[in-house]
């Protein structure tokens, strides 16, 4: 029987096949489901914001992606995922506040979503879905029995990669 594993903003957890792990509110946060598809482990993220570096120690480091990315992939490893094996796919990063201005408070989702493929690069996991930008917010299930990434969207509706 397989459980649903919620997980709040600026938070993370990991599950084996036949779970779903699933995160609501992402607007200009994102999230990134990590999987081994060979092991059938999951993970999932839900960052709220691009860095660590102006935060004042690291009493919430799920919240960022530099380090919440990391501690994901090593909780999937403990649980058995091959490091190399992992893949990712991740959605939100979106601008939901129109604003005359590009700054850096009103592109928030666009830097996470900088930071979140930078992170993943420098660990080596290829981006193979991606639903991120726009201006809606979404709902995002990953189930770990095939790892398909299910985004639902109260403006757009519902897709799946």
């Amino acid at each position: 029987m397989s459980a649903n594993i919620k997980i709040g903003i600026s938070d993370l957890n990991v599950a084996r096949s036949p779970d779903v792990l699933m995160t609501y509110a992402l607007g200009s946060c994102v999230g990134i489901c990590l999987y081994d598809r060979a092991k059938k482990i999951g993970g999932l993220s839900h960052i709220m914001l691009p860095d660590s570096s102006a935060s004042h120690g690291a009493a919430q480091p799920y919240r960022f992606a530099d380090t919440a990315i990391p501690i994901l992939v090593q909780k999937m490893v403990l649980l058995g995922a091959n490091k190399r094996a992992l893949t990712a796919k991740i959605a939100g990063g979106a601008r939901m506040f129109s604003t005359a201005s590009n700054n850096s408070l009103s592109n928030i989702g666009q830097r996470n979503v900088v930071a979140v493929k930078g992170a993943l690069a420098k660990l080596g996991i290829p981006i193979i879905a991606e639903d991120t930008g726009k201006d809606y917010g979404r709902t995002l299930f990953f189930t770990v029995e095939d790892g398909i990434m299910y985004i639902k969207s109260a403006k757009c509706g519902e897709w799946h990669f």
